[in-house]
């Protein structure tokens, strides 16, 4: 739902209780957007996001393999004298 800032200052109860409800809301200003109403996540659901990041951080670094460093990763494809070999 877009609908301009002017408009909305008479409706703001409901464009919360929409925007908490699922629904996009939009004010605009000049025709052009402005500002998008979103519901606030809870801190449980933040907490419970970062514990999946983490999990799948560690989870990622475990299976990391030790190789080159990108600095040397390329070396093979030049000879001794700095040429393509």
């Amino acid at each position: 739902m877009r609908i301009s800032v002017t408009e909305a200052k008479g409706q703001l109860t409901e464009l919360v209780r929409r925007a908490e409800a699922g629904d996009e809301v939009i004010l605009t200003r000049h025709g052009h957007e402005a500002v998008r109403l979103v519901p606030v996540t809870p801190a449980s659901n933040r907490k419970a996001r970062r514990a999946l990041l983490e999990a799948v951080r560690a989870s990622g670094a475990a299976k990391a393999t030790p190789g080159p460093d990108a600095a040397r990763s390329q070396d093979f494809l030049y000879g001794d004298d700095g040429l393509p070999g």
